[in-house]
């Protein structure tokens, strides 16, 4: 009798016996299969391993394996592992799942916090200030006469004036304060033309020794809030420098000072809303 090797068809476990055991059902150490010993193969080759028949008539194909390379034996996880695998997995989608929502949410918001671009605050407008009362803005001579370029700005009657709307109407130019009804305070020039178009581009020189010179009427609220006006035909001065037109408007500088006990003036920049003369009255 002599001893051989076989495999076991189930899970590869090689297994020993004799000649003898051939034929015999024989239970796997390793699985516990029932196993048919195969016939003792007819050379002595150690590197030639058969494989048995499961018991029950079930009979694989021989295959020859080297020895000292079993096949791995097949190994079956059992259901508990299977549920518990699951179990984890779904836990771990959830945890997710709510983790991701509220994440959007909050990242959300502070992403878009981060990415809007910086708004800083406007700088606040400084209210225009009208020149101090005194001489020194206040002169009867052109040449030494200054314009700022500042919103035109100065003294009418005693009171401090600020230009708060321009009007040019045909060829009369009225500063006034405030811009709406009824003015408290405001100016008038009449120039020769009537036609705005003309203005355009022009300076306006009038020196306090011109007799021919344009009427220059101020006017304001008396103490009794009843509307009062001064007109100058001559002994004022007067420079204006009209730019061109934009749109429906006319930027321009100007500088007055008139003869009168309070020392009016205005002097600055203004841009002058344009509008349609009237039409003269039946």
């Amino acid at each position: 009798m002599s001893e051989f090797k076989y495999a076991c068809p189930v899970c590869g476990q090689h297994i020993k016996c004799d000649s003898s055991q051939a034929g015999t059902v024989m239970e796997c150490p390793t699985c516990f299969q029932k196993i048919t010993v195969p016939q003792a193969p007819a050379t002595d080759d150690s590197k030639l391993i058969i494989t048995g028949t499961k018991a029950g008539g079930e009979r694989p194909v021989p295959t020859a394996v080297e020895a000292g390379t079993p096949t791995a034996p097949e190994k079956h996880l059992p259901i508990a592992t299977f549920v518990l695998l699951f179990l984890l997995c779904a836990a771990g989608a959830a945890v997710f799942f709510f983790r991701g929502k509220n994440v959007k949410t909050t990242s959300g918001q502070t992403n878009e916090v981060a990415t809007m671009p910086e708004r800083r605050p406007a700088p606040p407008q400084l209210p225009v200030v009208a020149p101090p009362a005194n001489d020194t803005n206040w002169t009867l001579n052109l040449g030494v006469a200054t314009i700022p370029e500042a919103t035109a700005a100065g003294r009418i009657h005693g009171r401090n004036f600020i230009c708060a709307r321009a009007i040019i109407e045909g060829g009369t130019l009225t500063l006034r304060m405030p811009a709406r009804d009824p003015t408290e305070l405001g100016l008038s020039i009449y120039l020769s033309t009537n036609q705005t178009a003309n203005l355009a581009g022009h300076t306006v020189n009038i020196t306090s020794d011109s007799t021919n010179a344009p009427r220059v009427r101020l006017r304001w609220l008396n103490e009794q809030r009843k509307n009062t006006t001064r007109d100058f035909q001559t002994g004022y001065a007067l420079k204006i420098e009209f730019g061109q037109f934009a749109g429906n408007r006319m930027p321009g500088e100007l500088y007055l000072c008139t003869p009168d006990d309070e020392k009016s003036y205005v002097a600055g920049a203004f841009n002058a809303e344009i509008r349609k003369p009237k039409p003269p009255a039946k």
